[in-house]
């Protein structure tokens, strides 16, 4: 692997990490050593950034008092949840991906073609809040942002050494030089101090009394500072179950965006169209059609929408959800069982399905909660009124996506199901 360290405005900052969310009662560094010992020995430093750990090692080039690139981006980009993002760095390029507050991928790339290719992958997961690329790749949605500017932002998340004994040699190391210094620089006045100094009584009385105001004045405005940081609490952390959309309604929402994407345009024929969580979009690709003909047609069946040309022979179609109202989930299962009875739902229904137990993390920058997730991904020939009725036993349930496909007739969902 090549080194891991980038250089902006002189300054070397450290990327390559491997993040890991802190196991639940571990402490960062106990829990950083036990990692690196499952992982890979030779990881010997790590820091620690809103309840995850990142180790890296010297073979990469870190060093003790870097600073961690993906922490500071994160810290950047903290409107956003879950972010995918590359960077040009002199010859190289680092992509960060953050979803739900972990970070994911912390890499450096020597070759353009790799970084777009694994840029490519990750885009292909759904439900990213933001996308920032190079502006020559052209990437939809994506933005172009300066690295440098982001590392000027936010605090300093630094690399620290694993093992506590180089962490103690280091630290008496700097004390006897601190002390030292100390004794060196302070060496006259020390002298001085074995000399008779003044009794309290030849001190004036009227100086005395203001030093002891300003004194009193300054421990008052330092208590007043104590007890607004002290009152000003965090968020609390609203989890998801608690204001999802409601499912039946959020599937007639989409089903109807998308038979209104889906009208035909003659000389244009629909790939595909899916609905997300704000949006639903459709790709035409032209037959004998002409963009002129499109634009015409499509302003006076699709009033409203918003038409971005892909090429001259395709167009990404794009429409406006409306909100759909929340409910809170009273279900108050395990993930355990949770995945049982999902999996016997769909047994029950003859149809086969994806699924696994994932943990989606949150936090308000102070307290983290981790949440038992479980994610089912279905392809069913059932429109999605019919389909999310598999659903009316749980709670927490969302649907991420729905899709259709025009060429196979065929329905692809992904849902979720937060587990309390």
């Amino acid at each position: 692997m090549p080194s891991q360290v980038i250089t902006i405005d002189r300054k070397k900052y450290a990327v390559g990490l491997f993040w890991q969310p802190t196991g639940a009662g571990y402490v960062a560094r106990s829990y950083a050593r036990m990692l690196a010992r499952s992982v890979d020995k030779k990881l010997n430093l790590y820091t620690e950034y809103r309840g995850m750990v990142g180790l890296g090692a010297k073979k990469y080039g870190h060093r003790v008092g870097m600073n961690s690139v993906a922490a500071a981006v994160t810290e950047a980009f903290s409107e956003y949840t879950s972010f995918l993002a590359v960077f040009s760095v002199d010859k190289f390029f680092y992509l960060v991906a953050v979803r739900n507050g972990v970070i994911l991928e912390d890499k450096l790339f020597e070759k353009e073609e790799e970084a777009r290719t694994e840029y490519f992958r990750l885009s292909e997961v759904p439900d990213w809040g933001a996308l920032f690329a190079p502006g020559a790749w052209g990437m939809p949605r994506a933005v172009e942002r300066n690295l440098s500017d982001l590392l000027l932002q936010g605090p300093k998340i630094i690399l620290r050494p694993i093992s506590r004994l180089f962490s103690g040699v280091l630290s008496l190391v700097l004390m006897l030089l601190f002390l030292f210094g100390i004794g060196w620089f302070f060496r006259v006045p020390l002298e001085q101090m074995v000399n008779p100094q003044p009794e309290i009584s030849e001190v004036s009385p009227e100086i005395a009394a203001e030093y002891q105001k300003q004194i009193e004045e300054k421990n008052k405005e330092l208590d007043a500072q104590f007890n607004i940081q002290r009152s000003q609490k965090p968020e609390p952390i609203v989890l998801p179950y608690d204001y999802l959309p409601d499912p039946q309604k959020r599937a007639e929402v989409c089903y109807q965006a998308i038979a209104f994407l889906m009208q035909p345009i003659i000389g244009w024929n629909q790939v595909s169209v899916e609905c997300r969580e704000d949006y639903a979009n459709v790709i035409f690709n032209r037959g004998f059609g002409t963009l002129g003909d499109f634009y015409l047609i499509a302003s006076q069946i699709m009033p409203g929408v918003f038409v971005q040309k892909e090429s001259d022979d395709s167009l990404y179609v794009r429409a406006k959800l409306p909100n759909v109202p929340t409910k809170a989930s009273l279900d108050e299962r395990d993930v355990e069982t949770l995945t049982r009875d999902v999996v016997t739902a769909f047994q029950y229904s003859n149809m086969n399905a994806e699924i696994q137990m994932v943990i989606d993390t949150f936090t308000n920058g102070v307290d983290v909660v981790n949440l038992d997730v479980v994610e089912i991904a279905v392809q069913s020939k059932l429109d999605p009124i019919q389909f999310m009725k598999i659903f009316e036993e749980f709670g927490g349930v969302y649907m991420t996506l729905c899709a259709w496909d025009a060429s196979t007739r065929i329905w692809n969902y992904e849902v979720r199901i937060y587990a309390k």
